[in-house]
């Protein structure tokens, strides 16, 4: 079996949100992640891609008329549960801590050492998805 480090994500998680461009404004501001694609027409995303390191989400908007959309729902609409999350290692959690609170993200669990391994938090983005960012590597720990 080959590390992901190797050979990138093989598993994306897919998000939706109601204004698709400030959202990826805000995740490349607040998380760091880089806009790879975006397929749009005005305020309207159909599909984007954005990455870090080896990682990448898709995202687009909420109201984009696809069959997938219709069969999601955002946070708010469910009071702020979420039924998945995206869980993204990064190698310096207490600056991206400290970059992720500068830009506005809603603290769900401060950062702190895990009694697993690793360091990491949880947060809320601009319009209430759950994530966690750690620099615990389940990759690393299992020596792959």
């Amino acid at each position: 079996m080959t590390a992901s480090s190797d050979t990138g994500s093989t598993i994306i998680p897919c998000l939706r949100y109601r204004d698709a461009r400030a959202a990826i404004a805000w995740l490349e501001r607040a998380f760091g992640f880089r806009a790879q694609a975006v397929h749009a027409e005005g305020d309207l995303v159909y599909h984007a891609q954005l990455v870090y390191g080896t990682g990448m989400i898709m995202l687009g908007s909420v109201d984009n008329g696809s069959e997938w959309g219709k069969r999601m729902v955002q946070p708010d609409e469910i009071d702020g549960r979420e039924t998945q999350s995206a869980c993204v290692i990064v190698t310096d959690p207490d600056a991206h801590y400290a970059r992720a609170v500068a830009a506005g993200a809603e603290l769900v669990i401060d950062i702190a050492d895990q009694d697993y391994g690793g360091r990491g938090y949880a947060c809320r983005d601009l319009e209430g998805h759950l994530w966690w960012f750690g620099s615990y590597d389940p990759w690393r720990e299992a020596g792959l």
